[in-house]
């Protein structure tokens, strides 16, 4: 870490860093940022940053207030999207109390604890994302598309190829490589593919990723968003996550004996995820919006099964080459890119590890499923009564998470929407 933080300092006067921000994000998964000058950085590292953590939702009492900020060198970039003469760089942090010890209620300390139980084990946990969200020309009510493009379409359909471009120039500039992006089924909804890493480092990106996405198209004059469903009667933007576990260089999902070549680890993880799909639902689908996406008729994840083509399954397995057995995965479909990853990939690495420490067996994928939850009330009972989501996220972030969904689903179901103006005012 010594020599991290020593290429940082040197890279920040080299480069004529004039800030430096220092992110995380809160219990939901927004981005909180404050700015640093050169001149603090050495001590940023050795003693971390004071902040006030009351300000921020979900992370203190008023008697608790005082927080530290402490900067990971590893997580050093300078954003691409700043075009003044004051070069700003950002730097991911966990955050601490006073006293040096970590808080339970930091996101990304949340899932550095769920890594260590399966390190544990001997595995790493990788995951590869496809993030898909849409561009409109503004953030009011009443969606503007883009353009009436379909899956994979090209020009002069997908007039968006330049906003896609640049973001991947930009995410490429900070580190993050891209495998591949398109125009996705729905009029203004793209999608952009991110090449699998270690999850800690993908949670990182994945908040980065929704604010280079942001940035790019507020320099072009539109707007991105990664709401679930913004559009009634066209499919919402899901976060398929392709996921794995290796034991060193080895793929622990790959058996190369089995007709499938899906190893036992990899039935007892898909069967974890399986059996506790419910319960995790509010974590990876944690908004109302969400569950408008999680409904029959769009391709959408609505059953708790698996299998290798129905797009309708939580989980799928897809079809790899047989010269490629690192490249033997999961997909977990059911999150949607507005969770927040640290939790979100905290609860289904757990429930996947509970299906490997138990012994879980694997269905065969056309057994009668589940339906997964189809609001956030349903899918709030689901967690409440988890003693595996509880004991993963700890009990600051669990009791918070719940009271803030309970109190969202409670103002939604006060709303008088506009469909139920438009279907029973003018009859009733």
């Amino acid at each position: 870490m010594q020599r991290q933080e020593e290429y940082v300092l040197k890279t920040v006067e080299e480069r004529g860093v004039r800030f430096i921000r220092l992110w995380f994000t809160d219990i939901l998964g927004f981005l909180k940022s404050f700015a640093i000058t050169p001149a603090e950085l050495e001590s940023a590292f050795a003693h971390g940053m004071r902040f006030d953590g009351s300000a921020i939702d979900g992370f203190s009492r008023d008697q608790e207030s005082d927080m530290l900020a402490q900067p990971d060198p590893t997580t050093f970039q300078i954003l691409p999207w700043r075009s003044d003469d004051a070069g700003v760089a950002r730097m991911f942090c966990d955050i601490v109390s006073p006293n040096g010890e970590s808080f339970t209620g930091d996101p990304r300390w949340v899932l550095r604890r769920n890594l260590d139980r399966a390190r544990h084990l001997g595995y790493t946990f990788y995951v590869g994302p496809e993030v898909e969200y849409f561009y409109f020309a503004d953030s009011t009510p009443e969606p503007q598309i883009l353009d009436r493009g379909g899956y994979f379409d090209l020009t002069p359909l997908d007039v968006a190829q330049e906003y896609r471009r640049n973001t991947i120039v930009a995410l490429e500039r900070l580190g993050i490589p891209v495998e591949s992006s398109h125009h996705e089924v729905s009029p203004s909804q793209h999608e952009i593919d991110l090449r699998h890493t270690d999850a800690l480092t993908m949670s990182d990106n994945l908040v980065t990723t929704r604010l280079a996405v942001k940035e790019v198209a507020m320099e072009h004059g539109i707007y991105a968003t990664f709401m679930p469903k913004p559009l009634e009667g066209h499919d919402g933007s899901g976060l398929h996550l392709h996921i794995s576990l290796f034991e060193g260089d080895d793929n622990a999902f790959h058996d190369s004996d089995e007709s499938d070549n899906l190893s036992a680890v990899a039935r007892q993880f898909m069967a974890g995820l399986i059996r506790h799909g419910r319960e995790i639902t509010a974590v990876t689908n944690q908004w109302v919006n969400s569950y408008k996406r999680l409904v029959t008729g769009f391709d959408a994840p609505v059953l708790s099964t698996w299998d290798r083509t129905n797009q309708a399954a939580v989980v799928r397995v897809p079809s790899v080459g047989v010269d490629r057995p690192g490249s033997t995965r999961i997909e977990y479909r059911a999150p949607d890119p507005a969770c927040n990853p640290y939790l979100a990939l905290s609860v289904i690495l757990a429930a996947g590890l509970t299906g490997i420490e138990n012994g879980y067996e694997l269905s065969d994928a056309d057994t009668a499923a589940e339906r997964m939850p189809t609001t956030l009330a349903e899918a709030l009972d689901a967690m409440e009564s988890s003693a595996l989501v509880k004991d993963t996220l700890g009990e600051h972030v669990f009791e918070w998470f719940l009271r803030n969904k309970r109190q969202e689903w409670q103002r939604y179901e006060h709303h008088v929407s506009r469909f139920e103006l438009e279907q029973y005012l003018p009859v009733l």
